[in-house]
């Protein structure tokens, strides 16, 4: 099976199981996959047992979807057109970081594979997005990485940023007009009031709601 005879929804699906599977390592919950896709809970219901009986899902009872290995390679092609895309859109057509994600959203779905391999060669063959997340090459192996929350990180520590999710284009407006992208170096300091975390690059110190945090992966420097 090619990820195109899947419908645009159904590959919707299967991208969204995959990013929540390698940010939380656990299944994806129901709640959670309709809210990323759009749809009600009962709707994501009806498209996740579709998925199993086509022997992509699994369906872990009270605890969510995970993918089999058909799955997991279509939803590996459809994270590779994704972050490919938003890396040609970002490097070639002069988007932000904040603005990539919706387009790329909507094209992911209609590229050929022809187009992304050209695509992958005019780029380079990048291992990361712009925004930190790791590309899948064509025959479907992922850089590894190695990172954690910035809310496992304590006050004193220095550390680099390696990833933010691009679901929040507020929060990713935020973070780029304080330096804050991939490779920057920050430092935690002492959180000012409960809530809030206060975080410094080179000369700027700035807050971070703690509900953010979790959404900022990075890299403890040694």
């Amino acid at each position: 099976m090619h990820v195109s005879d899947l419908a645009d929804r159904s590959q919707d699906y299967l991208k969204e199981i995959w990013n929540i599977n390698e940010h939380s390592g656990a299944p994806a919950p129901l709640g959670e996959l309709a809210a990323r896709v759009g749809q009600k809970t009962t709707t994501a219901s009806e498209a996740i047992r579709r998925l199993a009986a086509k022997g992509l899902v699994i369906q872990e009872p009270y605890k969510g979807a995970i993918l089999t290995a058909a799955g997991q390679r279509l939803a590996m092609d459809m994270v590779r057109r994704h972050r490919l895309l938003e890396t040609f859109l970002v490097q070639t057509l002069g988007y932000t970081w904040d603005e990539v994600h919706e387009d790329a959203e909507s094209l992911e779905h209609s590229v050929s594979d022809r187009l992304m391999s050209r695509i992958d060669a005019h780029l380079g063959h990048p291992e990361r997005d712009p925004h930190g997340d790791p590309i899948p090459d064509a025959a479907g192996q992922i850089p590894q990485v190695d990172w954690v929350s910035l809310a496992a990180i304590s006050p004193g520590q220095t550390v680099t940023v390696e990833q933010a999710n691009d679901h929040d284009p507020q929060l990713l407006r935020y973070l780029a007009e304080h330096g804050m992208i991939p490779g920057s170096q920050l430092t935690v300091l002492e959180s000012p009031a409960a809530g809030m975390l206060k975080v410094q690059i080179g000369t700027v110190e700035f807050l971070l709601a703690e509900s953010a945090l979790a959404e900022i992966r990075v890299r403890r420097d040694n």
